[in-house]
């Protein structure tokens, strides 16, 4: 089957690496906001991680013209009443600085004990073409947060997202480990079927063009 281009509406070049090695089965060629300079700016001022998925998905096909996926995930943690939630990346202010994020979220959590430490990932995908949304999906996963950052691997906060039954951090874990569970495992994996029913669609609708012509 010829692959197909899917444009992820994103320049964080460590998400479009985790995407491309969670849909690496399909026959698709990923590419960026990198590879188009000139699309639009997208404000990421949602609701909810569905909201913000769904505007990138949009906005993005409408400009291109291409099969767009839109992903939008953050963290939330119980004892902030869902915080940082939707506002994740930017939660030290406007740089998308993880580390300073990281260093926020220990200091509002000072002295809450491990047990009331309960947090989750959550991750939206949105699917989109030049016609309009075609799917939104969503995945969790559940953990706490950890005392002090631990480990290497990832991004975001992956050092302090610690998987209780690993005892170790989404950072120390591991690529390996973490695409078998994470929250962008889970949502990518139900936006799959989506991709390649479309994909599968649209081939049998070239090659039926191709024949008539």
């Amino acid at each position: 089957m010829k692959r197909v281009e899917v444009l992820v509406a994103t320049k964080n070049a460590k998400k479009l690496s985790e995407i491309k090695e969670l849909l690496k089965g399909l026959p698709v060629k990923l590419t960026s906001l990198a590879d188009y300079p000139r699309a639009p700016r997208i404000i990421e001022n949602g609701d909810t991680f569905a909201d913000n998925a769904g505007k990138k998905a949009l906005k993005i096909a409408a400009f291109s013209g291409k099969l767009t996926v839109g992903e939008d995930s953050g963290l939330c943690v119980d004892a902030l009443r869902g915080a940082p939630g939707v506002r994740s990346a930017r939660f030290s202010g406007s740089g998308k600085d993880d580390e300073a994020n990281n260093r926020k979220l220990l200091r509002l959590l000072k002295g809450v004990k491990p047990p009331d430490r309960g947090a989750g990932y959550v991750c939206a995908v949105a699917i989109a073409d030049k016609d309009g949304m075609l799917a939104i999906v969503e995945g969790t996963c559940r953990g706490r947060i950890a005392s002090q950052p631990a480990g290497s691997s990832g991004f975001g906060y992956d050092p302090l997202f610690l998987i209780p039954r690993y005892a170790k951090t989404f950072a120390q874990l591991g690529e390996k480990v973490k695409h078998t569970m994470s929250h962008r495992y889970r949502a990518l994996k139900k936006a799959a079927p989506v991709l390649k029913r479309y994909i599968e669609l649209n081939c049998k609708q070239s090659n039926r063009k191709s024949r008539i012509e």
